[in-house]
């Protein structure tokens, strides 16, 4: 009680109120600054151009934007699990993310239509598909190429159509497949379009990320960012929101300066 007459008291004092005004505006003026410095980079950066371009441009100057490739990247253990424009990178902080929820992965953005653009297996492993994943699947990798012992996950998602009830995945991985082995570049399914909400389209394409071992066999929860992994060095290709280029392809450094990194690292 005589703490709050304290603080009564003080508020009374024009002089305080006064200050505790002009802090406020400070603080203001401080987050309008950084809102339109951020405003102004996503302006001028060339991706953001690229992906509105993605969206209303005719077939041959979409065709400029894709990266394909069949292949591993020299020196990546990887190979890209879909052809088409890698529109939104990992740690990608631009909408529907932000900066407090980054992009967990890749999402690559295919020409067609649903059911078209073959998906195919990363990397050797046991693929499986949980009972009530509609568009998704999994592949365990026992023991990841670059570091040694670690088990790691390799998560597909959007593979239907927008209604979710006819899915994109090949019909010999029903829902309930379990620990299916699969060899690397062998077809799985085709992109789609489900968004998890029947009849809202996210745009066609399929998202890839890598997600850390739970520590008991299990994997940890995709949605979480720091539960996943920069796939950067994994494709052999600057697939990082602080490095990428617009369309991104092999190169033997695809870290910079600038990766945005989560707690699984890279």
């Amino acid at each position: 009680m005589i703490l709050w007459s304290q603080i009564v008291g003080w508020l009374a004092v024009r002089r305080n109120r006064q200050w505790i005004a002009v802090g406020l505006l400070v603080i203001a003026i401080s987050i309008g600054v950084l809102q339109m410095s951020r405003f102004s980079q996503e302006i001028n950066d060339p991706r953001n151009e690229a992906f509105a371009r993605w969206w209303i441009a005719g077939y041959d100057e979409r065709l400029l934007l894709i990266t394909a490739r069949r292949e591993v990247c020299p020196g990546a253990p990887f190979v890209l699990p879909s052809d088409g424009y890698i529109g939104l990178l990992y740690g990608d902080p631009r909408p529907p993310y932000s900066e407090q929820h980054r992009h967990q992965g890749i999402d690559i953005f295919s020409l067609g239509e649903v059911g078209e653009t073959p998906v195919y297996a990363a990397y050797d492993g046991y693929l499986t598909r949980e009972v009530g994943w509609r568009s998704a699947l999994i592949l365990r990798v026992p023991d990841d190429p670059l570091h040694p012992g670690r088990q790691i996950w390799l998560y597909y998602t959007h593979m239907a159509g927008p209604s979710g009830e006819e899915d994109t995945i090949l019909d010999r991985f029903p829902v309930g497949t379990r620990e299916v082995f699969v060899e690397q570049g062998e077809l799985l399914g085709y992109t789609g379009n489900y968004s998890g909400k029947p009849f809202n389209p996210t745009g066609l394409h399929l998202h890839f990320s890598i997600v850390l071992d739970d520590g008991y066999g299990g994997y940890r929860n995709e949605l979480e960012f720091d539960n996943t992994i920069d796939p950067s060095r994994y494709l052999g290709m600057a697939v990082n929101y602080g490095c990428a280029p617009v369309v991104p392809n092999c190169t033997p450094d695809p870290l910079c300066p600038e990766t945005v990194w989560g707690k699984g690292g890279g």
